[in-house]
Order: structure tokens, then C-alpha cells, then sequence
């Protein structure tokens, strides 16, 4: 082992953690800035906007990295959300630090303040959480009070950066005109029908067309749920060629959720009222537009069951993803039961069992001769003599083919599904036995059709009994929303669904390969936001209200920090408590170096949501703000009541949004104040470690090289 000492003003672990930071500043905030990252080994490209996946491709040999990279995992594990902050904070308190030492700073010093100012800040913000339900509800009155539908006249118009293509056909008469309803507006604050005030303004925050429409008292008006699009009955005219408000849009939230329609008989696309937090998850969406559209869908479902006896909140373990590519991403839906992806050879079966009741079978492990479930342990110094000498090398496993295919059939089992790995060769055999076998299914698939067949998972198949299979298991191709079956080049979707079955599927379709995990990432990082909410009770303002709170506070925390330090070297300067006064000073520095990381986030946000065309600009604004705060009073109060009017740092999916449309963001809480903890504590924790330590093959050559004298040897 080697080490090599490292002078405080050049820290190697700090310039790493900023370096590895930076390629992540784009990620930051509502509207972010995809990257490509590429497989130089296969040539191939994957889109993602997630600090994980990023992480994920860099090249993190180094002890600095690992620990980086572990620190982003554990917040992706925990909370699937904060890693962008995380990671951009990361980058940024190390450059502060950096500044710190480079001003002669004790790092004892950096450490302590730094750790103190944080858990400050952290109690400074709680006055800007809010409850849920409070959140819920002023979003919704909010929403019906600032519709585009309401007592005006509009007419829909094109914006030219996004979708120049959607008009009205000129000269249309005035019974052509989308219409909708006066009544709709009509339900009080606690009740707010989604599907119709809220649906166009929703759109329209995300980046579509600003489409406004004309209220009108005829009832025989009727609203096309799935499109979006309000229109007269006598009038079959829509809009073709808009990205939101198409057939296909129709076809895709409506009619192409297939057994959905029981559940949503009656409602549209969006079927979630106030009290199923629909408005709340499109504030934490942050934009994200189809992501939206599935987890209400969701929401809704699981409401449903919920009236028929169960848990209100979002249970996250009732949902799985199936990504296939082919398909626009248009296509994208909520279906009840598990969808998966198999081989052309299994889909060749599904015709033949499609129409009949299965027998399921659930596997807990492997479905090989040699797996063994987890604990056991082999006799040590026993060895296995076959009785019968004549037998050739590899028989056994033959025996156990024949074995295991004799079960089967015995016990009528026509659907396998496995948690673990499948044999190839008893893959084969049960195809050709009529006998679907899908390994690799999650465990909370498998504990879902446990659930609705009465099926009981069982490690081997020599355990297998006649009470531990399951029935009702039907096995359908999965069918798109114009009613063809997919067709990809190498899988098949299908769909395995039993009746009352606590599972959904959400299919993600996309054309473009590298845009499959990141469709993934976004649609659980949306989950997973609303999730938190609803466990937590409560949100914080978004869009860096939170973050701009945190950097007033510290900013205060500094000057008051100053005033007795200055006080007393007036007074006696040649009294030792000089030594007093200069560690103030350093205490003010270092929360100074605190609050750049603060002034760094809002400047990244505001330049990635164009609010701001330099960071010049974007410090300006942000100093704006902090003395129109300080002005005010009460920086908390301010930044609240700027929230509630929209202009604080905060933006929508798209920076060409309508700013006159409303579009709240919020943040969970635990998530984003343990991504600052995270963060502070990863830099402080490089910050301790003053040595670049050198272990492997890297410390022979070293002993070898020129630069030996560098470094002490152990």
C-alpha cells in the first residue's frame, strides 16, 4: 500500500467530486437537458436525464467515485428521486470548500459550520411545508377558478415553437366551436371533476396547445374524454393533427384500456377527483406529461378497489412497467394483470391457450436441477455414487427433465411463471407440451396472481401439490389500441390476467431504443414522488422556493456571524481574543462558501428552464429576490406569496409555456433534505481524508517509477 500527502489548498477528492458533478448540471430542475451516453465497446447510445443512469456510465475507479456513486444509489433505493440535487450539490459544496482552504480555513471549521448551517436551513424550511390535502385542495379550487374554460371565449391557436400544424379551419361557424358546458364549474371546492375544467388548462401546462374554448348552456354538447377535445354532438369535426388532441389520443386513454373500461365507465382520460390527489400528482410530476396520464389512470384504478375495501394511497408494490419498442409512445397505457415480453416460439402457444382457464404454477427460485434455496448448504466430505455404474455423464440431468416434465403434466399445470432463471431444455420440452413457462418475474408479480388464483409459490417442483396451483388465469396476446397485435422483431407482449387481480401494468411504447430507459426512469421517479407525498402528509414548495429560502437564511447566518467579530476587534484588538474574532470571521466564510452551493442550484434552474439566458442573469434574479425578501420582512412569507403568483424560481415542462397559465410545482420533503445530508456529508467525509491512498497493481508500478519519492510506501 501507498499513500501520497496532499496539501490542504489541493485536494485531489474535492476536484474529483467536482468534476464527476458537472456533467450533471443539466439534469437540474422541472426541465431538463438530456444527455447521450455511449457504449464505445458496442457503439450504442441511451438517452437519460437521470444522475443515476449518468453515474452509472462514467468511469468511477477511483475511491473518490465509489463513494459517489454509492451515495447516489442509497438515495435512489430509498426515495427513487433527489439524485439530480444530490449529485449538483455535491459538485457545488466541493468547489466551496475548495474556496475555503484555498483562504487558509481549519477544515475542522468547514466541517462543523457547514454541518451546523445545513441543520439550520433544514429547520428554517419546515414553515414551507404544506399538507397534502390543503395542497390537493387549493390546486383544485385553483384550477376551476383559473380554468381557460371559464365565462370567456377563446379559440384555439397554435403555439409556432411546438406544434405548428393545430388551427381551426378558417370561416368556421360558431356551432363548430369547441364548447363545454357552464355546469362544470359548478362543484364546490372539495369536489373538483377533473376530466372536464382541469383537462385543457393540464395540457396546456405542458407545453401544448393553449386550447380555450367558448361555454355555452346546451346540454347536448358532450365531452371526448380520451382526446381531450370538447366538442358538439352535431359537430364531428377534430383536430388531426395535434400531438394531444387527435384520434389517437382518444384511442389511446380511452378505449385502449382495455378492461379498464369497467373501472372507468363514465370518465375520461383523467378520472381522478380531488380526494384521489389527481392534482397533486400532476404538481410533482413536474411536467412530465405522459407520466401524468398513466399515474392518474393508476390512481383512479386503485381508488376503484379501494371503495370495494382497501388502502386509499398509492400502493407502489401493485405496479410493474413493460417497456416495448415499436410502438409511438402515444401508445402508452394502464392495463390490469402482468405484461411481459416473450419469445416468437412461446407466443406460438398463446392461440392455444388464449380461450381456456389455466392451472398456474409459481416458482420460488430457480427452475434448474441445480438450484438450491437460499441458507442451504451442501454435506461436506459426502459424495453421491450412482447405483448404476452403466449410466453415461450427464444422464441425471436427463432424469430430472423427465422428471420435472412428468410433474407437470400430471398436475395439469399449463402456466410456469419463475422468479429466477428457466432451463432452456425444459423450456423447450413444455412448448412442446403446450406448457408457457416466463422466468425473471418480480416478486411482487408472483405475490399478486398468488393472491387473485390461490396459487402458492413452491421452491422445487418435487414439492409441488395439487392445493399449491392456482385457477382463472387467462393469457392473451397484448393487443395495441387500434386492436392489432404487436409484432416486434425478437419479443411479444402478452398479457396474463386473473379476475380481481391486484396488479397494473404500465406499458411504456417508444419508437427510439435509447429513450426506452429513460421513459422507465421518469415514469417511476413519478411514482415514486407521489408515493412519499402521500405517505408523508405533507409537500414543500418547488421550483426553488425551498432551495431560495435556505440561501436567505444562511446569507443571514453569516452577517449576523460578523457583527461580534467586528465589535470585538474595535474594542481589543490586542486582547487574545483576537483568536476569537478570527474563527468568527472563518465561521463566516464557510457559511458564505454554504450558501454559493444555494446561489450555484437556483442559478442552474433558472438557466435550465430558460427563465434566465447567462448566470449572470440568473444572479441577478436570484438577488432580486433575496433583497425584495429581505425588504419584506419575512423571507418566508415572501417566498410564499411569490409562489402562490407563480414568479418565484419555479417553471413547467416547456419554456415556452403560457405564463399566464397557473402550474404549481412541489417537492417531497424527507427526499430532498436527505439528498442536502447526503450531499454535505460525502463532501465533508472527502474532506477528512487528507491522504490519496494507492492499493493493487497500481502501487508496483509505482515503487518503479520516477515519481516513487512522492509517495510512502507501507
Amino acid at each position: 500500500m501507498a499513500f501520497r500527502e496532499v496539501t490542504a489548498k489541493r485536494h485531489v477528492g474535492l476536484e474529483q467530486l467536482s468534476a464527476f458533478a458537472l456533467a450533471g448540471r443539466t439534469l437540474l430542475g422541472p426541465v431538463k437537458s438530456c444527455k447521450f451516453v455511449v457504449d464505445e465497446s458496442t457503439n450504442q447510445s441511451v438517452l437519460t436525464c437521470s444522475a443515476v443512469r449518468l453515474i452509472e456510465s462514467l468511469d468511477l475507479s477511483s475511491a473518490t467515485g465509489q463513494l459517489l456513486n454509492e451515495t447516489i444509489q442509497a438515495q435512489n433505493k430509498e426515495f427513487k428521486t433527489g439524485m439530480s440535487s444530490l449529485l449538483f450539490l455535491v459538485g457545488a459544496w466541493s468547489s466551496a470548500v475548495l474556496e475555503c482552504l484555498q483562504q487558509n480555513v481549519p477544515v475542522s471549521v468547514i466541517g462543523s459550520v457547514m454541518a451546523e448551517g445545513l441543520h439550520s436551513c433544514c429547520e428554517k424550511v419546515q414553515c414551507l411545508e404544506l399538507s397534502i390535502h390543503d395542497v390537493n385542495k387549493e390546486l383544485c379550487s385553483s384550477s376551476a377558478r383559473k380554468s381557460i374554460f371559464e365565462n370567456k371565449t377563446y379559440y384555439i391557436s397554435s403555439n409556432s415553437f411546438l406544434n405548428p400544424q393545430v388551427c381551426f379551419q378558417k370561416g368556421a361557424p360558431a356551432s363548430e366551436e369547441v364548447a363545454v358546458p357552464r355546469n362544470v364549474h359548478s362543484c364546490p371546492d372539495d369536489s373538483c371533476n377533473f376530466s372536464t375544467s382541469c383537462l385543457v388548462s393540464t395540457l396546456s401546462d405542458f407545453g401544448s396547445v393553449a386550447s380555450l374554448v367558448k361555454p355555452v348552456d346546451d346540454e347536448s354538447k358532450s365531452v371526448i374524454s380520451g382526446s381531450g377535445v370538447i366538442t358538439s354532438s352535431c359537430n364531428k369535426k377534430k383536430l388531426s393533427h395535434s400531438r394531444y388532441f387527435s384520434t389517437l389520443a382518444k384511442c389511446n386513454f380511452s378505449s385502449q384500456l382495455g378492461n379498464l373500461e369497467g373501472y372507468f365507465s363514465g370518465q375520461s382520460a383523467y378520472p381522478c377527483e380531488c380526494n384521489g390527489f389527481g392534482h397533486l400528482a400532476m404538481a410533482l410530476s413536474h411536467g412530465n406529461a405522459t407520466s401524468l396520464k398513466l399515474l392518474q389512470n393508476i390512481i383512479a384504478y386503485q381508488q376503484r378497489r379501494a371503495e370495494c375495501g382497501g388502502s386509499s394511497q398509492l400502493n407502489v408494490t401493485e405496479i410493474v412497467t413493460c417497456c416495448l419498442l415499436g410502438l409511438p409512445e402515444s401508445y402508452s397505457c394502464v392495463c390490469p394483470g402482468f405484461i411481459t415480453l416473450v419469445s416468437p416460439e412461446q407466443a406460438s402457444i398463446i392461440n392455444y391457450l388464449q380461450d381456456k382457464p389455466l392451472r398456474i404454477l409459481l416458482m420460488d427460485g430457480d427452475l434448474t436441477e441445480q438450484y438450491r434455496h437460499l441458507g442451504f448448504n451442501r454435506p461436506h466430505n459426502v459424495r453421491t455414487i450412482s447405483e448404476a455404474p452403466s449410466l453415461q455423464e450427464g444422464t441425471s440431468e436427463d432424469v430430472w427433465l423427465c422428471s420435472a416434465l412428468d410433474v407437470l403434466t400430471r398436475f395439469e399445470v399449463n402456466l410456469i411463471l419463475v422468479k429466477g432463471n428457466v432451463c432452456e431444455k425444459l423450456m423447450e420440452r413444455c412448448m412442446a407440451n403446450n406448457i408457457l413457462v416466463i422466468g425473471s418475474v418480480k416478486a411482487r408479480v408472483l405475490r399478486a396472481l398468488g393472491e387473485a388464483s390461490g396459487a402458492q409459490a413452491v421452491p422445487y417442483l418435487a414439492q409441488l401439490h395439487a392445493r399449491h396451483l392456482g385457477s382463472g388465469a387467462h393469457v392473451q396476446v397484448w393487443r395495441a389500441c387500434d386492436g392489432h397485435a404487436m409484432e416486434l422483431r425478437e419479443l411479444v407482449p402478452v398479457r396474463i390476467d386473473v379476475q380481481g387481480i391486484p396488479l397494473l401494468t404500465a406499458v411504456l411504447t417508444t419508437t427510439v431504443a435509447a429513450k426506452l430507459q429513460l421513459i422507465e426512469d421518469q415514469f417511476w421517479t413519478s411514482v415514486y414522488r407521489l408515493h412519499h407525498a402521500l405517505d408523508e402528509g405533507k409537500v414543500f414548495l418547488g421550483g426553488g422556493a425551498v432551495e431560495l429560502l435556505c440561501l436567505s437564511h444562511t446569507q443571514m447566518l453569516a452577517e449576523q456571524s460578523l457583527k461580534p467579530a467586528r465589535t470585538n476587534a474595535e474594542k481589543e484588538f490586542h486582547n487574545p481574543s483576537w483568536l476569537a474574532a478570527s474563527l468568527t470571521e472563518c465561521k463566516s466564510v464557510v457559511l458564505q462558501a454554504l450558501a454559493s452551493g444555494w446561489t450555484q442550484y437556483l442559478s442552474a434552474i433558472l438557466c435550465n428552464t430558460a427563465k434566465a439566458a447567462s448566470e449572470i442573469e440568473a444572479r441577478t434574479l436570484i438577488e432580486c429576490h433575496l433583497k425584495k425578501a429581505a425588504d419584506y420582512g419575512s423571507p418566508s412569507a415572501y417566498i410564499l406569496k411569490e409562489f402562490r403568483r407563480g414568479v418565484v424560481v419555479q417553471g413547467a415542462s416547456d419554456p415556452f409555456t403560457d405564463p399566464a397559465v397557473d402550474f404549481s410545482v412541489y417537492d417531497n420533503v424527507a427526499a430532498k433534505m436527505e439528498a442536502w445530508r447526503r450531499a454535505l456529508d460525502l463532501v465533508l467525509l472527502v474532506l477528512q481524508t487528507d491522504a490519496e491512498i494507492i492499493t493493487g497493481p497500481e502501487r508496483n508500478r509505482l515503487l518503479n517509477s520516477d515519481v516513487s519519492s512522492e509517495f510512502v510506501f507501507l
